[in-house]
């Protein structure tokens, strides 16, 4: 007799078998994250609006169980423009996508991701002390971490660039993401995770 299935594992069945796309248009299915270090920690799971109400909000280390359109979402609210504003974000992001996908031709979710991974800083430096004297350390960053450091600089270096610039915020969202995407270190993101590095490998 087969064991029966848990609730999760039947849920992820289900959504295999009826696989919606995100905002009606993409198919998170044929996504592929090429960073072995972040294939545990960027959810591609299918939804058709990447909203959970708060559902990870107060659990330990649940933040990798949310898609990472939503956590993009997120991290765009961080200024004061955005704050709380859920749905003028979700808005932007799908805007974005939308100018991306024009651009590049390819899924944007899936250059979301390749933008994730090229700007994830794989060392950092810690000050540790000794007596009285501190002391800068290189240290290997964690995958959450990562991810979380890379989402945090597109959405910083998008939001900068609408500064002084008569751009809207979702043509900054998509350009940012496009560089990061290529790795040119024109991207805020991708230039910050240039310093991190090189800052970590002088004080190895």
């Amino acid at each position: 007799m087969a064991d029966p299935i848990s609730k999760e594992e039947r849920i992820e069945l289900l959504s295999k078998v009826n696989m919606p796309p995100l905002f009606g248009k993409y198919d998170l299915s044929e996504v592929k994250v090429n960073d072995p270090g972040l294939v545990r920690y960027i959810n591609l799971s299918p939804v058709i609006l990447p909203h959970t109400e708060g559902k990870y909000t107060r659990r330990m280390f649940a933040k990798h169980k949310m898609n990472i359109v939503e956590r993009l979402i997120n991290n765009m609210m961080r200024t004061e423009k955005y704050t709380g504003k859920k749905v003028k974000t979700y808005k932007v992001v799908k805007a974005a996508f939308e100018i991306i996908e024009k651009r590049t031709k390819k899924n944007p979710v899936q250059v979301l991701v390749d933008a994730l991974s090229n700007a994830a800083p794989r060392e950092e430096i810690t000050r540790l002390q000794f007596g009285g004297i501190s002391v800068q350390k290189a240290v290997d960053t964690s995958s959450a971490r990562r991810l979380d450091i890379a989402l945090r600089n597109i959405c910083r270096g998008a939001v900068r660039s609408t500064y002084k610039n008569k751009k809207p915020i979702e043509q900054c969202l998509a350009e940012e993401i496009i560089l990061a995407s290529k790795g040119d270190l024109n991207s805020w993101a991708v230039g910050k995770k240039e310093e991190i590095e090189r800052v970590a490998a002088s004080s190895r």
